[in-house]
């Protein structure tokens, strides 16, 4: 047991098992007994839920193994409260580090590079002090230049060459974990778009490049193990900021298809008052022709259940 003494680890471990209890998921024998599904919804509370989705999949084991280094992507640009719906919820957040360390990683990193000043963002959007009770992980805003590192985009045509946090670059397992909200320039803001909080400059993937394409091409490089959309409230309107119109929808949606996931969380909410099928946010569509993950969850497993 490195890192933490033996004392201090069974500590915590009692002290996730009480505050953890209620959001413990026992799900249906028949579930556990199916294969795993490409898609997973759970309504319920954000920790519940998230819980339900993940073991639905056949749980963090089936993403995280002993000694491994985790790093989770949530929404914490901006600096405001849960309830706006422009960050991740932080119970989502603090229940996936949980669930990666009790696969056993030695250490979760939850990293963002925010829009607005990173303390703030921290502080306000809930996920650092929600993270505080789980020994083992680190929640980190990064600025740019220091510990970003160039790379190239394999296989890009149009957006060929970025800079990553070294720390994603060096991690064994990523999880994208974003809140679903509406985006001024793209329609959505969703697992794929997130990506962009993990690199130095993405304002020239707005003003240099196709943004949609961008997304895309960006997304052959940063492709998440594990895919987990907080939908326990979407922003439809006025994102990625607000304020803007909340809805509480108490679901989390997860799979190890990013594409699928978010092309999922578009058909689940009602953006700015309508419906809009996946094809219609075009990094989506780039994401499924590329080959990069499927846009038609209509012809995946998706599996549902209630906690």
């Amino acid at each position: 047991m490195n890192r933490f003494s033996r004392r201090v680890f069974l500590k915590w471990q009692a002290g996730a098992a009480l505050s953890l209890a209620g959001s413990l998921t026992v799900l249906p024998k028949h579930l556990w007994a199916e294969s795993t599904p490409d898609i997973a919804v759970a309504k319920g509370s954000p920790a519940a839920a998230t819980r339900a989705a993940v073991e639905l999949l056949g749980g963090m084991g089936r993403f995280v193994r002993s000694g491994q280094r985790v790093v989770i992507k949530p929404n914490m640009s901006f600096d405001n409260p849960p309830e706006m719906g422009t960050t991740t919820h932080p119970e989502v957040i603090s229940t996936l580090a949980a669930m990666c360390r009790e696969a056993g990683a030695e250490k979760v990193l939850i990293l963002d590079h925010t829009l607005r000043g990173a303390e703030a963002c921290l502080e306000n959007s809930g996920i650092q002090a929600a993270c505080r009770q789980v020994p083992g992980s680190t929640v980190r805003a990064m600025d740019p230049p220091r510990g970003f590192v160039a790379q190239n985009i394999p296989k890009a045509g149009h957006f060929t060459q970025t800079e990553v946090m070294r720390e994603v670059l060096e991690s064994d397992v990523l999880i994208a974990a974003p809140v679903a909200k509406h985006h001024g320039s793209t329609g959505v803001s969703l697992s794929m778009k997130g990506m962009m909080g993990l690199i130095a400059n993405r304002s020239q993937m707005h003003w240099q490049y196709d943004l949609h394409t961008s997304i895309a091409d960006l997304c052959r490089l940063l492709k998440a193990d594990l895919t987990v959309i907080d939908v326990t409230r979407a922003l439809t309107t006025n994102g990625p900021s607000g304020p803007g119109e909340v809805i509480k929808l108490n679901k989390v949606v997860a799979s190890r298809d990013m594409v699928a996931a978010d092309a999922q969380a578009v058909s689940m909410v009602p953006w700015y008052g309508q419906r809009i099928p996946p094809s219609k946010v075009k990094h989506i569509r780039l994401g499924h022709e590329w080959g990069l993950g499927r846009m038609d969850v209509q012809n995946l497993d998706v599996r549902t259940v209630s906690v």
